[in-house]
């Protein structure tokens, strides 16, 4: 399964007593009152010295203010399965950029119990739920940027009562090397409404890979496998309906020529071709932390999906122009340390180590749900890294020593929590039991900092 219009004219009617930025930047007040109009405010203009780095910034919890009419409104609420943008506008620190898109957005899990439909695992209907994860098109009109950026995501979190995987999880891969999002939390409101606390985590898209890749504008694929659960080549449309960048041109003869040659390799000889395309200590790196946040929904557990076939998801490939490696991104943390020390989750466990294999290779059902998975070593790419276990031990011993331990994890959580607070306990005063109050909240921050620390000593 794969957890898979012009603003019309009484648009400034409706911004009247909204939002209309005359106080100090990132003022998370729910109670400033304002009377003014839209076009009172200056319009934001990307400049140069904007850069992302500071709506990333960990020592911030910004707010923007989204500004969108009821008609659309009421449009997205109806169908946000749909995805559809609609027009709308942003404040951010007293400035307004217009034109731009938002839309819902999300799979299963970012769905679940949040629409009218009745079919959890196929989620229909309106919204329910009194937060939803948005993506906001800065590009949606013309072609320009809010601090280098083209969009900005907000996440819902309305499954993590401790409101930290995402965030952490974030942190872990880039602060040990790994290329993945910048992640902090940013406080929403939606026409003057609190809206809640959000996670705002960064899009993997072309400035994303422009500014963690040191060899630029290379293609950017998102849920495409080199080879499919048989080890066989996948198609060139295949691959083209992953690209996320240069779809224009569509060249993707680079992951073609990687595919066809590791499909023509027997598994036990798959790391001839692997090594010519994936970097060694960077792929290990990405293993010890995707397995110490338990990072389950992830690029290693492959699912029975509709086909018939075992795949993955979440997670996307750079492939890099010059020297034709492909590194892997990983994406949608959101279920991540739910399986630290026990199933907590009933539809994301792996059973295996990452270099472990049951079954012989055939698929086999796990979990209380009794889904069907496949081995991660299976595959060709990941199984050619079996016979490094032991450098990927030693690397997973430097990383708890110097970043992934107990006293770096509480430490930061303990920052952030403080960061959040009030707007964890605005979010419940508002939302009541849709939101956790204060105290479930310290408590399931608690429980999470004890799973870790146990998780640490016991392996």
């Amino acid at each position: 399964m794969m957890i898979i219009s012009k603003i019309p004219p009484f648009y400034t009617i409706i911004l009247i007593s909204i939002f209309i930025y005359s106080c100090k930047k990132d003022d998370l007040s729910e109670n400033i009152t304002y009377n003014q109009n839209s076009e009172s405010l200056e319009e934001y203009v990307y400049n140069v010295n904007d850069l992302s780095d500071y709506i990333y910034d960990q020592s911030k919890l910004h707010r923007f203010d989204i500004l969108i009419s009821q008609e659309n409104l009421n449009l997205i609420d109806n169908d946000p399965t749909a995805e559809q943008y609609v027009d709308a506008s942003f404040i951010f620190e007293d400035k307004i950029v217009k034109d731009v898109g938002v839309r819902y957005k999300g799979s299963i899990g970012a769905f679940v119990g949040c629409l009218s439909g009745p079919n959890w695992s196929n989620p229909s209907g309106y919204k329910t739920c009194p937060k939803l994860s948005m993506k906001i098109k800065i590009n949606y009109k013309n072609d320009k940027k809010f601090y280098d950026l083209k969009k900005l995501q907000f996440h819902s979190q309305n499954l993590d009562p401790t409101k930290m995987r995402e965030r952490l999880g974030y942190y872990m891969f880039r602060n040990f090397g790994i290329p993945a999002p910048r992640s902090n939390h940013a406080v929403i409101f939606i026409n003057g409404e609190f809206s809640g606390l959000y996670a705002n985590t960064e899009q993997i898209d072309g400035p994303f890979t422009n500014k963690n890749f040191i060899n630029k504008n290379g293609n950017l694929y998102k849920e495409v496998w080199p080879v499919n659960d048989q080890g066989q080549s996948n198609s060139i449309d295949y691959f083209i309906s992953g690209l996320r960048t240069n779809e224009e041109i569509s060249d993707v003869s680079r992951i073609k020529k990687f595919s066809d040659e590791l499909a023509d390799k027997d598994y036990s000889n798959s790391w001839n071709v692997v090594q010519n395309y994936i970097d060694k200590d960077i792929f290990l790196k990405t293993l010890v932390v995707d397995r110490r946040i338990a990072n389950d929904d992830g690029f290693l557990h492959f699912y029975l999906s509709e086909n018939g076939q075992y795949e993955n998801h979440n997670f996307y490939w750079y492939e890099d122009p010059i020297t034709n490696n492909f590194q892997i991104i990983p994406w949608d943390l959101d279920n991540a340390f739910e399986n630290l020390v026990i199933d907590s989750n009933p539809v994301t466990p792996i059973k295996d180590k990452w270099y472990e294999i049951s079954n012989n290779c055939s698929g086999f059902s796990y979990g209380i749900f009794n889904l069907m998975q496949k081995s991660a070593a299976c595959d060709k790419i990941i199984g050619s890294f079996k016979d490094f276990t032991e450098s990927y031990y030693q690397i997973d011993s430097i990383f708890t020593e110097t970043l992934y331990n107990t006293q770096k994890i509480n430490m930061l959580i303990d920052t952030w929590s403080n960061q959040i607070r009030s707007s964890v306990i605005n979010a419940h005063k508002k939302y009541e039991n849709n939101e956790p109050s204060e105290q479930v909240w310290l408590s399931s921050l608690n429980n999470f900092k004890n799973l870790i620390d146990l998780s640490l000593k016991t392996n």
